[in-house]
């Protein structure tokens, strides 16, 4: 990268009168933070320059969300917010996948992450919602509880669960394999369903806010809107 920011810096030199500088007086650092305020000013450099720096960016467009909403059976309070599916949200070509949803996650204060794969016994959280970001392999999650839903999930894809939803890896592939994260990097707990867990497990989900970001699109994605509408808020 050093190398073509300095072809680069030469062919400027001559290109832009009054605004390169020889580059013996900078050190690479300085010189390379120079060259991309230039860029900045010339739009026909900056997507070059950007991709350049990040060849894993993700190109697809957004993704409207699959959504799927499990009611309280008893078991399991479920949650009257839907649990939200993107669909190749992520790019597969990438080769570190697992780095690229982490780091997505990340930017959207989506924390507190590992990489695994899901529990092949029937789970929720009390604590905090969670968002899946599948990197490698296919997988059957059954959601919701007893009568929930079956859903096949494939590299690329993202599942965004609210606190109380049942979930479960009934069958997957030997590489399957996700990123998991919570927002504002919250603390996650591990409930079965037992009779003992609720009350208090209902109320702890009841208190939760709405995450301010989509794991995925930040502030405007499409989370806020659909959970708050799902709220009347």
């Amino acid at each position: 990268m050093l190398d073509q920011l300095r072809h680069a810096c030469w062919f400027l030199h001559g290109s832009f009168s009054g605004i390169a500088l020889p580059y013996a007086r900078y050190s690479e650092r300085q010189y390379a933070t120079w060259l991309m305020r230039i860029f900045d000013q010339h739009d026909r450099f900056d997507i070059a320059l950007h991709m350049q720096a990040h060849p894993t960016v993700k190109q697809q467009e957004l993704v409207e969300p699959e959504q799927f909403k499990f009611k309280d059976d008893g078991v399991f309070p479920n949650s009257d917010l839907p649990l939200l599916l993107y669909r190749q949200a992520f790019s597969t070509e990438a080769e570190d996948g697992a780095s690229v949803i982490e780091q997505s996650f990340a930017e959207n204060n989506w924390t507190n992450s590992w990489r695994n794969g899901v529990y092949p016994f029937r789970h929720y959280h009390s604590t905090t919602h969670e968002v899946l970001g599948v990197y490698s392999g296919s997988a059957t999650l059954h959601l919701g509880g007893e009568n929930g839903k079956n859903v096949e999930v494939r590299a690329g894809d993202v599942i965004v669960i609210p606190a109380g939803v049942a979930h479960q890896n009934i069958g997957a592939r030997d590489d399957f394999g996700v990123v998991g994260a919570y927002p504002d990097g919250r603390e996650w707990d591990l409930l079965r369903g037992l009779p003992s867990e609720r009350p208090e497990a209902d109320q702890r989900i009841a208190a939760l806010p709405i995450p301010d970001n989509d794991p995925i699109y930040g502030a405007e994605g499409p989370l806020r809107q659909i959970w708050k509408a799902a709220r009347g808020r």
